[in-house]
């Protein structure tokens, strides 16, 4: 992560994760409040697609790992470095920790769905373990920086700290619309903190670097932080409209039409029997 792509890179996993997941939880609210049966909002589509879902975190997490682990200057998963006497590169080694926790998520999702004495709210614990775990590592992440990068960095942990909570009852709670949402917007403000990160330590195309030590940057890196969360709001609320409308009026045709075609299909199999 000592770069602008090495933060770019889990802010795009964490912007994508948290659309999807405001996306899905607005689908199944509007199905469900505007009644419309159709496989779009069947059990067995949104089965297939947490695998999916699952499947992708752990896809994520090993481009993670592999990236922290053997780019040049890696530490090539060599922990100690005996020559030297001294631990090997452990910034590396804590966002390898850091990907490692989200693998574990994704492989409890595909466990879940496909072995049916396992509880699906393993899932959630586990969501709020590895943001716990994240929150952890990079509270310890920044020991001896400047001014500027321990407050970026800390501004981090706070929210993956309230999306840990969040997740955390969400593990109690099931079929809250609000906490869905707000959680998920949280995600998604962590993945655009991470891209802000990248771009105040390390500004691409030879942008003018950061003054760590001026206050007025943080002063401004405060407002920025309010800035990005009302834009995850906006966000978020422009994503429930469209889905909600998108719900209420232009599946309503496809749905019913689905719908009798399924009748008529029954009746058939129906008829036949009773031949």
């Amino acid at each position: 992560m000592g770069s602008f792509r090495g933060h770019a890179l889990p802010g795009i996993c964490f912007l994508i994760m948290g659309l999807w997941w405001n996306t899905k939880n607005n689908l199944k609210y509007a199905c469900k409040k505007y009644k419309r049966t159709c496989y779009l909002d069947s059990k067995a589509l949104f089965h297939r697609l947490e695998i999916l879902e699952g499947l992708i975190i752990i896809i994520m997490s090993l481009t993670g790992l592999v990236g922290e682990q053997f780019i040049p200057g890696g530490p090539y998963l060599t922990l100690y470095d005996y020559k030297e006497g001294q631990w090997n590169q452990l910034l590396e080694w804590q966002h390898c920790t850091m990907y490692f926790f989200y693998g574990l998520l994704g492989v409890s999702e595909i466990l879940c769905l496909t072995i049916s004495s396992l509880p699906i709210s393993i899932t959630r614990l586990m969501l709020s373990n590895a943001l716990f775990v994240e929150a952890f590592v990079f509270y310890n992440h920044t020991h001896g920086r400047e001014m500027l990068d321990l407050y970026v960095h800390q501004l981090l942990v706070l929210i993956i700290i309230v999306a840990g909570l969040l997740a955390f009852m969400y593990f109690f709670m099931r079929s809250n619309i609000v906490l869905e949402l707000l959680l998920s917007s949280l995600i998604l403000f962590q993945g655009s903190w991470f891209w802000q990160i990248g771009f105040v330590l390390y500004p691409p195309n030879g942008s003018p670097e950061w003054d760590q030590r001026d206050h007025d940057n943080m002063m401004f890196i405060t407002i920025c932080f309010c800035w990005h969360y009302a834009v995850t709001l906006l966000i978020g609320g422009v994503n429930f409209v469209f889905v909600t409308w998108l719900v209420k009026s232009r599946l309503k045709r496809f749905c019913s039409s689905e719908v009798g075609l399924l009748k008529n299909a029954e009746r058939e199999q129906e008829s036949e029997e009773e031949m």
